[in-house]
């Protein structure tokens, strides 16, 4: 007897430790499916914005595309409003594929979207400009939306993020202008006083008039004169209808002469 009390205590430790892990095993919730790795290209990130496609009976001009354009209508900070149109021409055909997809020629409207004038103690002016139409050579028109990347202007103006233009701050022209009137103020002060103190009196009345005359003055206007010659960058691709894109002549602009080499002027003093 005690034997096959044994056998059966041996028989339901066999059993209890092999349903022990069936039961476990049952209990945990089912594992996810084992997807094959993905095959990434391996420049490409996910980040990156979905590249354009091209749609049937359309050309495509990406986003990216950079176009050179000419100012046909100054525009200065002076009287520069928001709402204020620019004309502008394409001065090179842009080629895509082999074709011409805009000529040289075409106009370029948009707008003054903010201008601002250099202010008197610090700041210096600044536009912002947004072009929104294209006028191809044959009288197709199209919506484009496009800003600034470059600017000759002929001057110290240069072009930052979100196509913003700015000026110059001429930080030389305030330091002459302290350097002037200090030296006249000391020159006066010796010459009434006769003496080192009469120079030093004068000297702190030059500095104090030439920095008060700072302080009244703007700095120097914003200008693009016409003739500035612009490169812009599309915002988003531009689609053109294919039977109205037919062009084989790449065009040619309009001969305006580019803007003079110029440098800001402050007239601080009248000397």
């Amino acid at each position: 007897m005690s034997r096959i009390r044994l056998h059966r205590h041996h028989l339901l430790a066999v059993l209890v430790g092999f349903l022990v892990p069936v039961f476990a095993a049952a209990q945990q919730p089912p594992a996810a499916p084992q997807l094959p790795a993905l095959q990434q290209d391996p420049v490409a990130k996910l980040d990156d914005p979905p590249v354009a496609k091209p749609l049937p009976g359309k050309f495509l001009v990406p986003a990216g595309t950079r176009l050179p354009l000419v100012l046909h209508n100054g525009i200065t900070t002076r009287n520069a409003k928001p709402g204020d149109p620019v004309y502008f021409e394409t001065l090179f055909p842009i080629i895509r594929d082999g074709r011409i997809m805009i000529p040289a020629g075409s106009y370029v409207q948009g707008e003054i979207t903010d201008a601002k004038r250099p202010g008197k103690v610090k700041g210096r002016g600044e536009l912002m400009v947004r072009l929104n139409t294209l006028i191809l050579p044959n009288g197709y028109v199209v919506s484009l939306t496009a800003v600034p990347s470059n600017a000759s202007t002929g001057g110290n103006e240069s072009v930052e993020e979100e196509g913003k233009i700015k000026g110059d701050s001429d930080k030389g022209s305030d330091a002459g202008t302290l350097i002037k009137t200090t030296a006249l103020g000391t020159g006066i002060g010796a010459a009434v006083g006769r003496s080192a103190k009469g120079a030093g009196i004068g000297a702190g009345i030059g500095a104090a008039a030439g920095l008060a005359t700072i302080l009244m003055t703007r700095g120097p206007e914003l200008e693009l004169p016409r003739g500035t010659t612009v490169d812009v960058t599309l915002d988003r691709p531009l689609y053109l209808d294919a039977d109205k894109a037919q062009f084989t002549d790449p065009g040619r602009a309009s001969a305006l002469a580019g803007p003079p080499n110029r440098q800001p002027q402050r007239n601080k003093i009248p000397f």
